[in-house]
């Protein structure tokens, strides 16, 4: 498969966890990549599965590591479950378990709390999970409440290693209830057809940025996108070879896609430069 011309690229939708920063610490090139975005006008948005945070909290975060990232740039899980629901059962209720990100989202579109009779029970990163919290969800999901999930990754990089993420939250409950939880978060399509829309771009103009195959490369590739993989998160290129599909391009971190583009860029008797590698790790998927 050719390697991407970023130049050519109007969109850029980019994980952030394992992408952009581990836990508080920000990866190599971060910078380089979004000051290549600013300068260059791309359209581009940080789609996160990681429900705890609102976008102000994820602008503040990229503040404190030196980026100045605005607000509208940010589109979580959270957002796409609290949409998802309101477009299913406006004003129904919900007994979530999850951080500030979830409850503010579901509260902004008008779905109220309810630990008795709720008509979802709603799972997000939490700090508040507990055995009494899972024992409410489990019995509260017997009774008859439908059992949502924000995103379905199972871990997520730290600073120090990897934390469980939401899949393996939720997965407790399926698990005591024998009922299937419905993920709103990547790879579902209705978040990546919003993130397309918020880019104001097709998708064949579009990028999807991510260090997961089974959600970043996947939704892209499903949404038409181009896709990279990059190896500063939790997959490497063993854990890629045992996947059916592959990202279009595979590199080291984000800080070689403004690389990637500038080597387009280069003469070289009329060709694009980038068929020469020269942007060094930027290179296609499977070579």
């Amino acid at each position: 498969m050719a390697a991407i011309n970023f130049n050519e690229k109007k969109g850029f939708i980019c994980d952030m966890d394992g992408v952009i920063y581990h836990g508080n610490i920000i990866l190599p090139g971060v910078k380089e990549f979004i000051k290549w975005l600013q300068d260059e006008k791309k359209s581009y948005l940080f789609l996160t599965n990681n429900s705890g945070y609102t976008p102000r909290e994820l602008k503040q975060k990229l503040n404190r590591m030196g980026l100045d990232v605005p607000e509208e740039h940010f589109y979580t899980s959270a957002l796409a479950t609290a949409s998802f629901l309101a477009d299913q059962a406006p004003g129904c209720s919900a007994y979530v378990i999850g951080e500030a990100g979830l409850l503010n989202a579901l509260y902004d579109e008008g779905i109220v709390m309810n630990d008795v009779d709720p008509d979802y029970v709603v799972i997000g990163e939490g700090k508040n999970y507990s055995l009494d919290t899972l024992t409410k969800a489990c019995n509260l999901v017997m009774n008859g409440a439908k059992l949502i999930g924000a995103n379905s990754d199972i871990s997520g990089p730290i600073e120090n290693g990897i934390m469980p993420a939401c899949g393996s939250l939720v997965a407790p409950v399926e698990m005591a209830t024998g009922t299937k939880a419905y993920f709103c978060g990547k790879p579902n399509p209705l978040m990546m057809r919003t993130g397309l829309k918020r880019l104001g771009c097709h998708s064949n103009e579009a990028v999807m940025i991510g260090d997961r195959m089974d959600t970043d490369v996947i939704s892209g590739l499903e949404s038409g996108m181009s896709t990279v993989l990059v190896m500063s998160g939790v997959f490497d290129r063993e854990m890629m070879k045992s996947f059916a599909f592959r990202p279009s391009m595979v590199l080291d971190g984000v800080g070689d896609i403004p690389k990637a583009a500038a080597s387009y860029r280069e003469p070289d008797s009329g060709k694009a430069a980038g068929t020469r590698g020269s942007a060094g790790s930027a290179r296609p998927a499977g070579k």
